[in-house]
């Protein structure tokens, strides 16, 4: 993969993320699954997605607080990303790029229609941990965390900070979980970490540009046009296996 396409694709991971509070893994499978197989993709937006990650989760004080309400969901996505990495190591490509689109265009169909719905809290004991293992299974198959955590954390009545931390939350441990699931099927090698780590800087870069961009423009037009940019690129992957 060329070193520009490679730095160019972080920095507008990292840009969209330093504008809407989320995106950096979404953007940088998409991209980076139009030139390598899905499985590559994902050991790549590693080291970026869990330091942004990291970031976003520390930015506030309900971590605790969150980390005993969410637990059970965590533990599941844990488990179901190990476990889904199979699919993501062991399919053919093209599969798991069109797996990959189609999943992009499901999350960018819902988040333009965003419909509003509350989960009553006498379900959350049981309905957290099945989220956590759809999640994670699409997680490993993917290389995606968006659905369905996204939309049942935000069903779930938190204020905007404590959303924003819920969301670093989920998607640490997405990272760390994938990472795991990579390396246990073999696919997560020594020079993958270094390339890994390399897409840092632009990611970084991009988020505090994506910031910046924040001050400056609506964040619901910018989310729109994020959005359709998605279904787009979407349809590119599924697409392609048939073309």
């Amino acid at each position: 993969m060329p070193l520009t396409l490679f730095i160019l694709t972080f920095l507008a991971a990292g840009l969209v993320k330093g504008v809407t509070g989320m995106g950096l893994p979404t953007i940088a499978m998409g991209l980076l699954g139009t030139a390598m197989p899905p499985a590559a993709a994902a050991a790549m937006l590693v080291m970026p997605s869990f330091v942004t990650n990291v970031w976003q989760l520390l930015a506030g004080p309900a971590k605790g607080r969150l980390l005993r309400r969410l637990w059970p969901m965590m533990l599941c996505i844990v488990l179901g990303t190990v476990g889904g990495a199979a699919l993501l190591v062991r399919v053919d490509p093209s599969l798991s790029r069109t797996a990959l689109g189609i999943m992009l265009i499901a999350y960018a169909g819902y988040a333009l229609i965003s419909p509003d719905f509350s989960v009553p809290g006498r379900m959350e004991s049981w309905l957290s941990p099945v989220v956590g293992l759809v999640t994670g299974m699409i997680t490993g198959a993917t290389g995606v965390f968006v659905m369905p955590a996204v939309p049942y954390l935000q069903s779930l009545g938190l204020d905007k900070d404590e959303l924003v931390q819920a969301l670093g939350l989920s998607f640490t441990i997405s990272t760390v979980a994938l990472a795991l699931g990579l390396m246990a099927h073999g696919a997560f090698r020594l020079d993958q970490w270094g390339l890994s780590g390399l897409a840092i800087i632009p990611a970084l870069l991009g988020m505090w540009a994506g910031q910046k961009v924040r001050a400056r423009i609506s964040p619901r037009r910018f989310k729109q046009c994020f959005l359709a940019f998605l279904i787009l690129l979407g349809i590119e992957l599924a697409w392609r296996p048939f073309s």
